[in-house]
């Protein structure tokens, strides 16, 4: 019973909804709209999506893809999410010596529909305190980059997370605002949606 016990604590500390149902009766229960059905990923699959995961590791989505990796792996049967570890395990990605890690908050200020307060310092190493409204994110060459409406220029900015010293998200709701390809006159490359071709 203290396996059980355990292995629960550890679905409950990466974020599951897991409770206790009192009585003779009662039991563990996990809210239905948290569980996932047979996923069937092939091992090729799980391999695919643990290799993508991985890729975020210095991303502002680092802790998310860390839990989401354990979540594809508790629902394959135990010999295939053994084996997709295993073959896992054997990539590996060629990083910056430079600390490029944008702040995990960074991604709350993508999904929190608020306008943003940055502390962000420049190139040059000026500082500056900006109200941003959040309207996207891109990455490049391991950089990620806060897209955003930027109220002090009056105009579509890029704000690269590893110089972002501190991101808070207010309460205020911003304008709808359409991002446009033109606003963003990206010299380098070509820009790919993570759900599209």
């Amino acid at each position: 019973m203290r396996t059980i016990e355990r292995d629960l604590s550890a679905l409950q500390q990466s974020g599951l909804p897991i409770w206790a149902e009192p009585g003779r009766a009662g039991g563990y229960v996990i809210d239905a709209s948290a569980t996932l059905g047979p996923a069937g990923f092939t091992l090729e699959e799980a391999l695919a999506v643990l290799i993508g995961l991985g890729a975020l590791g210095r991303s502002p989505f680092r802790q998310s893809a860390r839990t989401a990796a354990r979540k594809v792996l508790a629902v394959m049967p135990d010999r295939d999410a053994v084996r997709a570890s295993a073959f896992a395990s054997r990539v590996h990605f060629l990083e910056s010596e430079e600390d490029t890690t944008a702040p995990v908050e960074f991604a709350e200020a993508l999904r929190a529909d608020r306008v943003v307060q940055l502390r962000y310092r420049d190139a040059d190493g000026a500082e500056s305190r900006r109200d941003v409204e959040p309207l996207g994110s891109i990455e490049k060459d391991g950089q990620w980059y806060l897209i955003a409406w930027c109220r002090l220029r009056q105009g579509v900015r890029a704000f690269r997370g590893d110089r972002m010293l501190s991101v808070r998200v207010t309460d205020e709701r911003p304008p709808v605002r359409t991002l446009r390809a033109e606003d963003l006159t990206i010299p380098y490359g070509r820009l790919r949606s993570v759900v599209g071709d």
